[in-house]
C-alpha cells in the first residue's frame, strides 16, 4: 500500500536524523579525547560543530570553507570536511558529500591511532548513508562492514551499533529480511542508545509486517508504544501506531485499524506534526475505502488535501488527489473523477518543473564547489612558488628555464603529432571509398531481396484477405444473435422487477386490509356500543332524572378518547417507541430488502430532525413513502438517495433516483404527483422537480420549520 510505504520510509528519515545527529555527538567526544591526549583541540573546529548542532547549518558550511583557505593542520581539515559532507549529505547532494568525505579521509593523519580510527569510522557511515540514497545498497553495505570493523578495533560502542543498524536497514532494501532481523535485534542489546533501541524495534515490526506475520509485528511495535510513552516521543508513537492500524487492516479488523489510525491523528494534530497528520487521515480513508464507506472516505481525503495544500506538500496532494479520483469512480461521479485526474496531472507538471530548477540549483552548487577547491590549490599553488622563491632564486631560474626546453620539446611532439595525424586521415580516406563500394554492392543485393520478399508477400496477402472476409461474416452473425440474446435478457429482468413491484403491492394492501379490520372492529365494538347506549339513554331521558345526564356527559367523554385514541393509532407505532430518524431509515432498509434497489440514506443534524414537530415528521414519512411508490412503479431505478438536512429554520429533503426519468413539462400529473403537491401545500412548502429522460430524477423539498403564509412553490426543468 502506497500510504504504508510512505511512512516506512518517513521513519527512515527521521531514523538517519537522529544517526547523524549522533555522529556529530561524537565528533565531540573526538575532540574530547584529543584533549584528554596533552594534544590542544582547535577552538574553531568545535565551534563549527556547535553551530551545525544548534541549526545555524548555514554559517557553519561557510565558516567551514574560510577555514580551508586558512593555515590549519591536517586533522582540523580533515574534521572540517568532515563536517561538509554531514552538510551535503543532509541535502541529499550526493557527489559532494562523497567528495568532502574522501577530503577527511585524506587529511586524516593523526598521530592518535584511536582518534584517527574514529574518523574513518565516521566517514565510513557517511559513505554508506550516501550509496544507500543513491540505490547502490552492495556498496552501501561494504561500507557499513569496514565500519563495523574499525569500531571494532577500539571497542566505540555507539559506532558500532551505528553501523550494525544502518546495516541491517541495507539488508532491509536488498529484501533480505533473515539477517535484517538478526542485526536490529542485535542493536536490542546496546542500551545506552534509546534512539537505536526505538529504531529497531519499529524496523523489526515493518520486517514481519511484509512477511505477513503480524501477529509478531504487533508485538515489536508495542514495545517501541512503550519506549515512546516513556520518552514523550510523540512522533515515535504516532508512527507506531500506523504501523499497528496498518496491520489491523490487513488482517480485516478495520474497527480496531480506525482505532489506531484516529488515535495517531489525534497526537499528530495536538503535537503539531503536519506530515503524519496528513498520514494518519490518509490511512483512514483507505480503511474507509476498504469498508466502502464512500463518503466518509471523501471527507477525511479533503480534509488531508486541505492540510497539504497549506504546507505545500505536493506530492501527497497528488497521491490524494488519485485516491479522490478511485473513490469517484467507485460511486460513478465520473465529472468529479476527471477534475481530481486534471488537478493530478498538473501539479506533477509542477512538480517536474521544480525538480528541473533545483537540478540547475545542485549543478550551480556542484560548480561553486569545484570553482572554490580551484581557489584553494591555486593559492596552495602561489605560497608554494613563494616559499621556493624566498629560498632560492637561482632555483627559480633553473626551473623556468627546464620548463622552456620542455615546452620546445612539447611543440616539437606536437608538430610530429599533426604529422601523424594528416597520414592517418589519408588512409581513413581511402577505406572510406573502399568501403562506399562495398555499400552499393550491398545496397543493390538488398533491392533484390526487397522484390522477392514483396511477391512472396503478395502471394500470401490473398488467402489472408479470404480468410478475414469469412471471419467478417461469422462476426456478424455472432453479433446480431447476441443483441437477440441481450433483448430476451432486459425483457425476462423487466417482468421479474414486474412480479417484485406485485409482490410489494400486495404486501401493502395486505397491510392495509387489515388496519382496516382493525379500525372496523375498533368502530363497531367500542364507539358502537357506547353511542348506542348513549342514544337508549336520551329516549329514556326526562327533567327529574339528572344523574342520568351526568352518565351521558361521561360516556360522551369516553367516546371522544376512543376516538382519540383510535387517530393516534393510524400513525406509525414507532414514532412514539423510537427516534423519528431510526424508524425511517429501518423503513427504507426494509424498502431495499424487498425491491432489490440500493437505498443510502443521510441525516444531519441527526438530534434537531429528531426533534421536528411529530406532525411535521409525518408527512416527511408520508412523502417519502410517495416518491417511493412512484420511482418503484415507473423509475426503473437500481439506486436511490434519500437525504435530509436541517439548516437554520429551513428543512431539506432531497430524493435521487438513477432510473429513466421523464420530460416534466409535457407528463400529466398523475394522483401521486396530486397527493404530493396537497401535502407539500399543508406544510407551507415548496419543491422542485429536476428530470430529464435517461439522466434520473432529482426532487427538492424545502420545508419552514416555523411556517408563514402557504406559499407552494412547483419548479420544473
Amino acid at each position: 500500500m502506497a500510504i504504508w510505504l510512505e511512512r516506512l520510509f518517513l521513519f527512515l528519515l527521521v531514523f538517519l536524523s537522529f544517526s547523524l545527529h549522533a555522529q556529530i555527538e561524537n565528533k565531540k567526544q573526538v575532540f574530547a579525547t584529543k584533549k584528554s591526549s596533552s594534544l590542544q583541540p582547535d577552538h574553531k573546529i568545535l565551534t563549527l560543530y556547535d553551530l551545525y548542532n544548534k541549526g545555524n547549518e548555514k554559517k557553519a558550511y561557510q565558516n567551514a570553507h574560510l577555514l580551508l583557505k586558512s593555515k590549519a593542520d591536517n586533522q582540523s581539515l580533515a574534521s572540517t570536511n568532515l563536517l561538509l559532507s554531514y552538510y551535503f549529505n543532509k541535502r541529499a547532494i550526493i557527489d559532494s558529500s562523497i567528495y568532502y568525505t574522501n577530503q577527511a579521509f585524506k587529511y586524516n593523519t593523526a598521530t592518535n591511532d584511536s582518534l584517527k580510527n574514529r574518523l574513518f569510522a565516521l566517514g565510513y557511515n557517511l559513505l554508506a548513508i550516501n550509496y544507500n540514497k543513491r540505490g547502490l545498497f552492495n556498496e552501501s553495505k561494504k561500507w557499513h562492514l569496514k565500519g563495523i570493523e574499525a569500531s571494532q578495533k577500539y571497542d566505540e560502542k555507539n559506532l558500532f551499533y551505528t553501523h550494525t543498524h544502518g546495516l541491517a536497514q541495507t539488508y532491509t532494501e536488498l529484501r533480505d529480511y533473515q539477517n535484517a532481523l538478526k542485526l536490529f535485534k542485535e542493536c536490542l542489546e546496546y542500551k545506552e542508545d534509546t534512539e537505536i533501541i526505538l529504531g529497531s524495534y519499529i524496523n523489526i515490526a515493518d520486517i514481519y509486517s511484509r512477511l505477513k506475520d503480524y501477529d509478531n509485528a504487533n508485538i515489536y511495535y508495542k514495545k517501541g508504544k512503550a519506549i515512546c510513552d516513556k520518552n514523550n516521543n510523540f512522533q515515535g508513537k504516532v508512527i507506531v501506531l500506523l504501523g499497528l492500524g496498518e496491520n489491523y487492516q490487513h488482517e480485516n479488523k478495520y474497527q480496531e485499524a480506525l482505532k489506531m489510525f484516529q488515535e495517531a491523528l489525534v497526537i499528530a494534530d495536538e503535537n503539531e506534526l503536519n506530515q503524519l497528520s496528513i498520514i494518519s487521515r490518509s490511512t483512514i480513508g483507505n480503511c474507509y475505502i476498504s469498508q466502502k464507506k464512500y463518503n466518509d472516505a471523501k471527507l477525511i481525503f479533503t480534509e488531508a488535501l486541505q492540510k497539504s495544500i497549506h504546507f505545500g506538500l505536493l506530492q501527497t496532494q497528488i497521491e490524494i488527489y488519485d485516491e479522490l479520483r478511485k473513490i469517484s469512480i467507485k460511486q460513478e461521479d465520473f465529472k468529479n473523477a476527471y477534475l481530481f485526474y486534471e488537478k493530478s496531472i498538473h501539479l506533477k507538471d509542477s512538480i517536474s518543473k521544480l525538480e528541473r530548477i533545483k537540478e540547475i540549483n545542485e549543478l550551480e552548487i556542484k560548480y561553486q564547489t569545484t570553482q572554490k577547491q580551484k581557489e584553494i590549490e591555486s593559492l596552495r599553488f602561489e605560497n608554494e612558488v613563494k616559499k621556493l622563491a624566498l629560498a632560492s632564486q637561482e632555483d627559480a631560474i633553473k626551473n623556468i628555464i627546464l620548463k622552456e626546453e620542455i615546452f620546445k620539446k612539447n611543440n616539437e611532439n606536437t608538430l610530429l603529432a599533426y604529422q601523424n595525424s594528416s597520414n592517418k586521415k589519408r588512409n581513413e580516406i581511402a577505406l572510406l571509398k573502399k568501403n562506399q563500394q562495398l555499400k552499393n554492392l550491398e545496397i543493390n543485393q538488398q533491392k533484390k531481396i526487397k522484390l522477392l520478399i514483396i511477391s512472396a508477400f503478395l502471394i500470401l496477402l490473398i488467402p489472408i484477405i479470404a480468410l478475414l472476409f469469412q471471419f467478417y461474416k461469422r462476426f456478424k452473425v455472432q453479433h446480431l444473435l447476441n443483441i437477440k440474446q441481450s433483448e430476451i435478457s432486459s425483457q425476462k429482468i423487466n417482468s421479474i422487477l414486474k412480479e417484485q413491484e406485485l409482490d410489494l403491492i400486495k404486501a401493502s394492501i395486505r397491510g392495509q386490509d387489515k388496519e382496516r379490520q382493525r379500525i372496523s372492529q375498533e368502530l363497531h365494538d367500542s364507539i358502537g356500543g357506547n353511542l348506542a347506549a348513549i342514544k337508549l339513554q336520551i329516549n329514556n331521558l326526562n327533567s327529574s332524572n339528572f344523574s342520568n345526564i351526568q352518565q351521558i356527559s361521561h360516556q360522551l367523554d369516553d367516546t371522544y378518547q376512543q376516538v382519540r385514541n383510535l387517530s393516534h393509532t393510524l400513525l406509525p407505532k414507532k414514532f412514539s417507541q423510537n427516534k423519528f430518524l431510526e424508524v425511517l431509515e429501518s423503513y427504507l432498509n426494509n424498502i431495499g430488502e424487498a425491491s432489490k434497489i440500493k437505498i443510502s440514506f443521510i441525516s444531519y443534524p441527526k438530534e434537531e430532525i429528531n426533534k421536528l414537530d411529530e406532525n411535521i415528521q409525518v408527512e416527511i414519512f408520508k412523502i417519502i413513502q410517495e416518491l417511493l411508490t412512484n420511482t418503484i412503479k415507473h423509475a426503473q431505478a437500481t439506486e436511490i438517495e434519500v437525504q435530509l438536512n436541517c439548516v437554520e429554520d429551513m428543512f431539506n429533503l432531497l430524493f435521487e433516483d438513477n432510473g429513466i426519468g421523464f420530460e416534466a413539462k409535457n407528463t400529466p400529473k398523475g394522483i401521486g404527483l396530486i397527493n404530493l403537491e396537497n401535502r407539500i401545500n399543508k406544510l407551507n412548502s415548496s419543491f422542485i422537480i429536476d428530470s430529464k429522460l435517461k439522466r434520473g430524477t432529482i426532487i427538492n423539498i424545502e420545508i419552514p420549520i416555523f411556517p408563514s403564509k402557504p406559499n407552494a412553490l412547483i419548479k420544473k426543468y
